[in-house]
């Protein structure tokens, strides 16, 4: 049976607002009613019920988060981030999985709207805003994590993935590689057009360089897995040099199709750096070259901004910050002889 504040009142025969000023105000009771309150509360087993209070308070004290991937070992991190500085400032972290689905990002929109959250972090499934745009112009902060739009208000942390992607490319034709393969997710969302935008930069800056794009329909190990069988399924003289993924779990997955064929070697054969620099990268069969970006600090900086907007709903803070990617070599892109 729930306990109720009622139930704790009769039991030491007081008022129910004399429970409610013990609970939130002990300061105004004596310290003889304190005790005796205290003392059924104990007895009975009461527990405050928290959410309630703060959905009448109009505020509650969760942080909304909604990732394309919970899956995704970055994406993962991110959360961790976002958790620290949210338990700094004695607040909690609710994580949505959108799985890239703009209707289960509407869904959990509207979800977190209901609950009330203090303000609702985001990576979009696409460019289509307007719902975040509604949602903070009904007086719920948003701010975009790892997504940068320049045509709206809305707050944002983010990384330079344009940069990112020449960074990536840029190093397979240091290599000697000529022929670039690009696996990317849907082109819808941000960071794969912008990774895609980076490569072909690069590739337009050395003569004899081509750039091949391969869609797939996620960015996940076994759509990057049926996309290294499909390179693997070509002829030796039409298959890539080199394979720049849009993250890591696609390297992995194209990496697991290389391996099960013997005469196609990576880096022998085909050279192949991700994106993220996730945990395992450096842990797999090859180790993963890969376009490191700071994860963590994205979550913990996306709370930092979003408890500013809070204080200063009229701006006088950054509310757009930018990281640079930094590109990690190992051995899945080494330079081999003879090439």
């Amino acid at each position: 049976m729930v306990v109720s504040v009622r139930d704790v009142a009769a039991a030491a025969s007081v008022s129910v607002g004399t429970v409610s000023n013990v609970l939130n105000r002990p300061e105004k009771v004596s310290p003889a009613t304190v005790e005796r309150v205290t003392q059924a509360i104990e007895e009975l087993g009461f527990v405050r019920n928290d959410a309630a209070r703060q959905l009448r308070a109009g505020r509650s004290r969760s942080i909304a988060l909604i990732v394309l991937d919970s899956g995704n070992p970055f994406f993962a991190e991110v959360a961790r981030g976002a958790e620290d500085r949210a338990a700094e400032s004695g607040m909690s972290v609710l994580l949505g999985n959108s799985d890239e689905r703009s209707d289960r990002e509407d869904a959990y929109l509207e979800l977190f709207r209901e609950q009330r959250v203090n303000g609702v972090l985001v990576t979009p499934v696409d460019g289509d805003l307007a719902a975040l745009v509604r949602l903070q112009n009904a007086g719920v902060p948003v701010i975009l994590v790892d997504h940068e739009d320049a045509a709206t208000a809305l707050a944002s942390v983010s990384v330079d993935d344009v940069e990112g992607g020449y960074l990536a490319v840029a190093h397979l034709l240091s290599t000697g590689r000529r022929r670039i393969a690009f696996i990317g997710g849907p082109r819808s969302i941000r960071q794969v057009a912008d990774r895609l935008e980076g490569a072909r930069r690069a590739v337009a800056e050395v003569e004899g360089a081509t750039l091949e794009v391969i869609e797939m329909a996620a960015l996940s190990v076994l759509q990057g897995r049926a996309a290294g069988e499909q390179l693997r399924g070509l002829a030796p003289q039409e298959r890539p040099d080199a394979v720049f993924a849009a993250n890591d779990l696609l390297a992995v997955g194209a990496l697991q199709a290389f391996s099960l064929m013997s005469d196609v070697q990576v880096p022998r054969d085909i050279a192949l750096v991700g994106y993220d620099d996730i945990d395992f990268a450096s842990a797999t069969v090859v180790p993963l070259s890969s376009v490191r970006q700071p994860a963590h600090l994205i979550g913990y900086t996306a709370v930092d901004l979003l408890l500013k907007e809070l204080e200063e709903p009229d701006g006088g803070h950054e509310r757009t910050v930018r990281f640079q990617p930094e590109l990690v070599v190992r051995e899945s892109t080494a330079a081999t002889t003879g090439r």
